[in-house]
């Protein structure tokens, strides 16, 4: 099915259309729990990687790849919607995690995977989140879980809405040069509610990209 054109103006119409109040700040902690970004940018469309990856197919779901190490296990605990754009866009809403910890993995903000998936806020969130790690000398290990997803779709299709709890109570920091595994005490601030719009990207085939993200810390709700 080919896509319709989406100017950047749509976008942010589309994305405006969607957006809920969502809720910010708590403490941080040395386990992975993820803050508010900020404003949202239009779709731009995504790089190829600069080397082919040798990846299995069902590691490169959008032809980049979104694969991690096995001691970064990401779960996600949802079924997917009826209709196709949103069951698209909640697929590539979890293609956007995996591509925020491969950069965390990797040790950059630049690979093909985060480019291909987020744009404007979205990316901007991503690499804010990629750097803090970067600065801290640590990388992440356990199981982060995703689940009680929804979705919700813009007039027109253009734009949709992914909405997931997260629980990261097994979900740690880990020093890169040590190796030590940093683990906190279990508490509500191990549980998040994100939203993230995901934009229909106009120039490739079942593509959608993050372009903003909203996240309520210390979620009672998805405990």
């Amino acid at each position: 099915m080919k896509r319709r054109s989406l100017s950047v103006a749509a976008a942010l119409a589309a994305s405006a259309a969607l957006l809920l109040t969502a809720c910010g700040g708590g403490d941080d902690k040395s386990s992975d729990n993820d803050k508010i970004a900020g404003a949202d940018q239009g779709t731009e469309a995504p790089k190829e990687s600069a080397e082919p990856s040798a990846a299995p197919a069902e590691d490169k779901p959008d032809g980049v790849d979104v694969s991690l190490p096995k001691d970064m296990n990401l779960v996600f605990d949802w079924d997917k919607p009826k209709d196709k754009n949103e069951a698209a866009a909640m697929d590539d809403a979890a293609n956007y995690v995996r591509a925020i910890y491969r950069g965390v993995d990797k040790r950059t903000t630049e690979d093909a995977s985060l480019v291909a998936h987020a744009t404007g806020d979205g990316l901007k969130y991503a690499r804010t989140q990629i750097d803090a790690r970067l600065e801290g000398d640590w990388t992440s290990t356990g199981t982060r879980r995703h689940y009680q997803a929804t979705t919700r779709s813009a007039a027109g299709g253009n734009s949709v809405e992914v909405a997931f709890c997260v629980d990261s109570s097994k979900f740690y920091s880990k020093e890169i040069k040590t190796g030590k595994v940093l683990k906190g005490t279990p508490s509500i601030a191990d549980f998040d509610y994100f939203k993230i719009i995901m934009v229909k990207v106009p120039t490739r085939e079942e593509l959608w990209q993050a372009s903003k993200v909203f996240v309520e810390t210390k979620a009672a709700k998805c405990q």
